[in-house]
């Protein structure tokens, strides 16, 4: 029997170009791998998935840009560059720990107890300053000591579980803790973030090793993290950091006008670098990828903007003429060298594979040989030492730590930032700009809604309606790409 040959590949049939050259080939789920697309079906492609419920951070991006067209219409001050420098220092926190949750909700997992275990760290940073490197004269022995030994098993867990960055935190707190080095804002960032990844190592073997729903075990260590800060610090005390050059600097500094311009052509130079290369490779390989007007727009746009930002930030803002405060806010380079690793670590890892793979379908991972209890315990390790790093932001920017520290709405905040932004409380979908563009979202609600000097009350109201909002699209959207023809 005479085989009929096959006609060329389009983006309809889904068929490959491999497929196409050899009539014989078999046409599989990857045969939409080699096949080329122009900037009209591109477009088209776009749409489709948004009717098939593929919303991604879109709607809160379209959100982010009607509440700024509001509130600058309600606020004269609101899009003044001392206001939006502010406004990037004021959400950096939150936005950083909703990065680190971004990991444990993509495995439809929660951790409640991220803002306190933050707490617990930022605790344990002023204490080491404020007592310059004594702690056993700050907790007292038997605090000490109980200290010394929740660190000590969560190395041990650690080793059980064998993630080794969580062993290491645990060991470099207990070394730091037992040198007794003098303050230094360097070893007490360090000191911080070690003590957060410890913590998430006791969560990680709670949820994994043991099996316990995530939620209660974190809203149990919420509880027992807010006793921790509050032995730590005492009720009613406040440890302040703001004498620290350094540590005051983290979220209230800026990077010199020189610097501010290296900032842009390391990030927008990056940016294009890695997306261009990342493309022209693609299309050696005879590879599918967005058509290259597309890429160039993109990287031309992002470039625009950012110089655009980088040039208004460069200006003097300081409503006072006699002061001079100029440059783009410390905060930035780190949330965007978070960003680039939390993205890094997501889409162009193994192990960031294996998160998604997880959080799809948990069976199917596990059968896959994917050691699924280890990536389930790790996630937690990464959220807490990245909420530590959150809790070095905003007590810099209050400049103090008291037994409030990362409880109220921290929390809350920090989740719905990332819901916001677009990553699924249903696990399996979420980027780490999500917690950004989130955070960007609610810092943008409680910045204007205080410049219009509104109430807590109504901060909380509208930042609630504005996450049940986010959730209910998420959900809608799953709906309807569960609906959607295969």
């Amino acid at each position: 029997m005479t085989e009929t040959p096959a006609k060329p590949a389009s983006p309809e049939g889904g068929k490959s170009a491999a497929a196409a050259l050899n009539p014989s080939a078999a046409i599989t789920d990857f045969g939409i791998d080699t096949t080329s697309m122009s900037t009209r079906e591109a477009v088209g492609d776009y749409f489709s998935r948004l009717k098939a419920g593929q919303l991604g951070s879109l709607p809160a991006l379209l959100g982010l840009l009607v509440l700024v067209i509001v509130f600058a219409s309600l606020s004269d001050t609101f899009l003044t560059m001392n206001n939006i420098a502010n406004l990037m220092a004021q959400g950096a926190g939150k936005a950083i720990i909703a990065m680190g949750i971004v990991f444990v909700l993509l495995l439809g997992e929660i951790d409640l107890s991220a803002g306190t275990a933050s707490g617990v760290t930022a605790a344990v940073l002023a204490m080491h300053y404020v007592r310059n490197g004594n702690l056993l004269g700050g907790m007292g022995n038997g605090v000490f000591i109980a200290f010394l030994v929740v660190l000590a098993i969560a190395a041990l867990l650690g080793v059980i579980l064998r993630i080794w960055a969580g062993v290491g935190f645990a060991v470099l707190a207990i070394a730091l803790v037992l040198s007794g080095t003098a303050a230094n804002a360097w070893i007490e960032m360090l000191l911080a973030i070690s003590v957060g990844g410890a913590i998430g190592v006791l969560t990680g073997f709670l949820v994994s090793k043991i099996g316990m729903p995530s939620f209660v075990v974190t809203l149990a260590l919420f509880l027992a993290w807010q006793g921790v800060i509050l032995q730590f610090i005492g009720e009613g005390g406040t440890l302040g950091i703001s004498t620290s050059d350094v540590l005051f600097k983290v979220a209230n500094g800026n990077l010199s006008t020189v610097g501010s311009w290296i900032l842009f052509l390391i990030a927008a130079g990056g940016f294009a670098a890695v997306t261009l290369g990342q493309h022209f490779s693609r299309l050696k390989r005879g590879l599918v990828t967005q058509p290259t007007p597309m890429v160039l727009f993109k990287v031309g746009a992002i470039g625009v903007v950012a110089a655009i930002a980088t040039y208004l930030l460069t200006l003097n803002r300081a409503p006072n003429p006699n002061i001079v405060i100029s440059g783009v806010p410390y905060v930035v380079p780190i949330v965007l060298g978070l960003l680039v690793l939390g993205t890094y670590v997501l889409n162009r890892t193994q192990y960031g594979r294996h998160i998604y793979a997880v959080g799809g379908n948990r069976e199917a991972a596990r059968r896959a040989g994917i050691n699924v209890e280890k990536i389930r315990a790790s996630v937690f390790v990464i959220c807490s030492a990245v909420a530590a790093v959150g809790a070095i932001v905003y007590s810099s920017k209050v400049g103090s730590v008291d037994p409030q520290a990362g409880g109220l709405n921290t929390l809350l905040f920090a989740v719905g930032a990332a819901v916001i932004g677009g990553t699924s409380l249903f696990g399996g979908k979420g980027r780490v700009v999500d917690a950004v563009i989130g955070g960007l979202v609610l810092a943008v609600v409680e910045n204007a809604l205080g410049l219009l000097k509104q109430s807590a009350a109504v901060v909380n109201i509208v930042t609630g309606l504005v996450l049940l909002l986010a959730a209910t699209v998420d959900a809608l959207s799953r709906r309807r790409a569960a609906a959607s023809p295969r």
